[in-house]
């Protein structure tokens, strides 16, 4: 029996962590042999559909295209809802509830964020998306310990499956680099990523034979660039600037694809993800940085918290230069370190595949609709 899967979210070619997230599930499902998918696009304004998956879009501050996209969703079999609170319209992203309201299909919610400190709308929000669902996921452990504690929901409903990693493989295989060690961030760039810090550790490891290399590839945030252009990317290369980083610190906002990507990735000696945020229950890049088997340095945020606790990288605090160039010491003068992290990220890594995720995702629908028939 063919499942369909209908898809609630950005898409392509919007630029955010979301869009990317569901691309990648969305292609993994549909290419399925025993599934098929669609997918309803949410935007700010209405645009040109990008493909022929996407049979309909969520405009923000316009509930008739919740009514509508609920209606051409109904062909599908189950729902997949992306959660975040910047995406939907209304106070705290409310137009959510709209569409859940409107869908006659069981939804399967994925929230992409839990807030520790919620404001008490945000608190309600969420709590009436899930009290809607029939099923939400977290990427997390520590999203879901968040949700029981903080938030007045069914528990019964939250399964949790993570984020999901291409297999990332590079056109050659990577070599030892006995020269210009390269220290890698990369993903959306925007204040909040925390690269200032990053940027601050290369000043401190000056005295290294041969220096390390810092680059910083992707592009600024649409949301960012549309708010501010781009100030941060020029703060960053002023502060570099003045550091005396200039040959140090390579700034790169190249599109690449996922084959240039694995070959950046497999280029890199150490990822680095100095981000500030002390909420940051998801993060993509480092679930794809894990799947490689780099060796991390990241803040204490609670994903990195949680993933690499077995020993897959290193945890700093935010916002201290001195502990990240510590950290990037360590690692590249003990090379031996780094074998250890990759032993540490080959168990876990399997499962954090896209295929082990998905079939996670099947599973799920299958219970629901199987429920609903039964009903």
């Amino acid at each position: 029996m063919t499942t369909r899967f209908g898809f609630v979210s950005t898409y392509p070619p919007t630029l955010c962590g979301l869009a990317t997230f569901t691309s990648s599930l969305f292609s993994e499902l549909a290419d399925a042999r025993d599934a098929v998918g669609c997918v309803v696009r949410i935007v700010d304004t209405p645009q040109p559909r990008p493909g022929v998956e996407v049979i309909a879009e969520l405009v923000a501050g316009d509930p008739a295209s919740a009514t509508r996209a609920a209606g051409m969703l109904s062909d599908s079999d189950v729902a997949i809802v992306q959660h975040e609170y910047g995406i939907y319209g209304g106070v705290d992203g409310d137009e959510i509830l709209g569409l859940l309201d409107a869908l006659t299909i069981p939804s399967i919610v994925v929230l992409h964020t839990v807030l520790s400190a919620p404001t008490t709308h945000q608190r309600t929000v969420l709590e009436a998306v899930v009290s809607t669902a029939d099923a939400v996921v977290t990427m997390t452990a520590t999203a879901r310990d968040r949700l029981a504690a903080s938030y007045a929901v069914d528990m019964t409903k939250v399964s949790v499956i993570p984020h999901g990693a291409p297999a990332l493989q590079p056109s050659r295989m990577p070599t030892f680099r006995s020269v210009e060690p390269t220290v890698l961030t990369w993903g959306l760039i925007g204040p909040g990523k925390g690269i200032e810090w990053g940027i601050a550790a290369m000043g401190l490891l000056g005295d290294l034979y041969p220096a390390p290399r810092y680059h910083i590839a992707g592009q600024t945030h649409p949301k960012v660039v549309a708010r501010e252009g781009e100030a941060y990317r020029k703060r960053l290369k002023e502060d570099v600037q003045a550091r005396g980083l200039t040959g140090r610190v390579r700034f790169d906002s190249q599109y690449r694809d996922r084959a240039a990507l694995a070959d950046l990735v497999s280029s890199a000696d150490v990822v680095l993800l100095p981000y500030d945020s002390t909420d940051q229950v998801t993060s993509g890049v480092l679930i794809e940085a894990v799947a490689a088997l780099k060796p991390v340095i990241a803040t204490r945020f609670p994903h990195a918290v949680e993933l690499l606790g077995d020993g897959a990288g290193l945890l700093v605090p935010h916002k201290d230069p001195a502990a990240i160039a510590e950290a990037l010491r360590t690692l590249l003068t003990h090379r031996e370190m780094t074998t250890g992290m990759a032993k540490a990220a080959v168990a876990s890594a399997p499962g954090l595949l896209w295929p082990a995720v998905a079939q996670r995702y099947r599973e799920l629908a299958a219970h629901l609709i199987s429920a609903r028939v039964a009903a």
